[in-house]
């Protein structure tokens, strides 16, 4: 039986973490191959130290040729994406970081599999969505995101100097007859400027941001505050602590509120179920609350590389559905083509939208004009109920 009472935490990391660094340089990379041809395949790592930025991976053009001068932009584009997160350290400096690069072209055997219109890969993939915040997503992670998010604009701007670009975030969140009411506790750690910056001095440059982003009546006499619980924070991103692509894949979803198959997305092209189908999961268990189904949706996909069809679709409503779950489950490849093409083309993912969702989270975000997060949209609630 499910509990209505509890307390439940989720973290965020900034774009500045070591390991988003690597996810923005990876899907950096994937953009820019994207926008050269749409078919392009990318599957693309990073790893980041110390001075130092190693990439690596399989990629594909049509043209291999064209794919041989590609290699030659690598480089510039990991220092790009490092200037703007805004690393300018001694020891981790987007114009004096060593980047090398290891990029291949993609492995014929998995190409076969994937030209006959297969998956990229086997795999589970989940998606959720839930009627607790406006955009459908848990609370805790959503808000968790935020925060970071709000801080890097006032970091950005100029508003706020002293803050750097890595932080992380984490929130407790108290649910009464299963809808969360209060924050119990905050837990915010950020890079600073200066060693002279105490965890006070810290929280008086957060605060009113965090006051900002969360609902007002979530923070109360008895939250706790924890900001940069151990003082000094000054250094801080790769040079800190080592990155890599992939390590973050609680925060890029549901921040623990749901399941996960265990695949990343960043750096990876969308013929690539671990990314479109979770992609797709997201879109459909979204819907299905959007329509007024249910108030809570899971949603499982499984692949077998190389085959197109999906083998399985598992829909749970956690016992708030108006509907039986297997008739949601028969309704879905009523309404949507499940093949990788079919979740490619519906969403229209062969198009340069990956870097954007490197920090903060891949769902819960607003739909935009060209086509960056497609899976936030809730065009299926009508056709669902139709077909349900």
């Amino acid at each position: 039986m499910s509990r209505n009472n509890y307390t439940f935490t989720s973290e965020s990391v900034s774009e500045g973490h070591p390991d988003k660094v690597c996810d923005r340089i990876s899907d950096a990379v994937l953009d820019t191959f994207l926008a050269e041809e749409a078919n392009a395949r990318v599957a693309c790592e990073t790893m980041a130290t110390t001075g130092m930025v190693v990439i690596g991976g399989e990629v594909g053009l049509s043209d291999t040729e064209r794919l041989k001068s590609f290699m030659g932009n690598i480089s510039q584009i990991a220092r790009d994406c490092i200037r703007d997160i805004g690393y300018e350290q001694d020891k981790f400096h987007w114009n004096t970081c060593h980047v090398l690069n290891f990029l291949h072209q993609q492995s014929a055997h998995i190409a076969k599999g994937v030209d006959k219109d297969g998956a990229g890969d086997q795999g589970i993939m989940f998606g959720y969505a839930v009627d607790e915040t406006p955009d459908l997503m848990p609370a805790p992670i959503q808000y968790s995101h935020a925060i970071l998010r709000r801080l890097a604009e006032a970091r950005k701007s100029g508003a706020e100097p002293t803050l750097r670009p890595d932080a992380k975030s984490q929130l407790s969140v108290r649910y009464e007859d299963g809808k969360p009411v209060e924050v119990t506790s905050i837990v915010l750690s950020t890079q600073h400027a200066s060693e002279a910056q105490s965890s006070d001095d810290i929280r008086a440059i957060v605060e009113p941001y965090i006051r900002e982003v969360l609902p007002a009546d979530w923070l109360t006499d008895n939250t706790e505050w924890w900001v940069n619980p151990t003082g000094t924070f000054v250094i801080g991103g790769p040079d800190g602590d080592a990155g890599l692509t992939g390590r973050k894949i609680i925060v890029d979803t549901y921040g623990g509120a749901a399941p996960h198959g265990g695949g990343a997305f960043s750096g990876k092209d969308p013929t690539k179920v671990d990314r479109s189908a979770a992609y797709v999961a997201r879109y459909l268990a979204k819907n299905v609350v959007a329509s007024g189904m249910a108030r809570r949706c899971t949603l499982q996909l499984s692949y077998a590389i190389g085959v197109a069809k999906p083998l399985s679709i598992y829909v749970d409503t956690h016992g708030t559905g108006e509907i039986e779950d297997a008739a949601i489950e028969r309704a879905i490849p009523q309404i949507i083509d499940l093949t990788p093409r079919g979740i490619r083309e519906h969403l229209q993912l062969n198009r340069p939208i990956y870097q954007r969702t490197a920090a903060y989270g891949h769902f819960g975000r607003e739909p935009e004009a060209d086509g960056g997060f497609s899976w936030e949209k809730t065009d299926l609630a009508e056709a669902l109920k139709k077909a349900v």
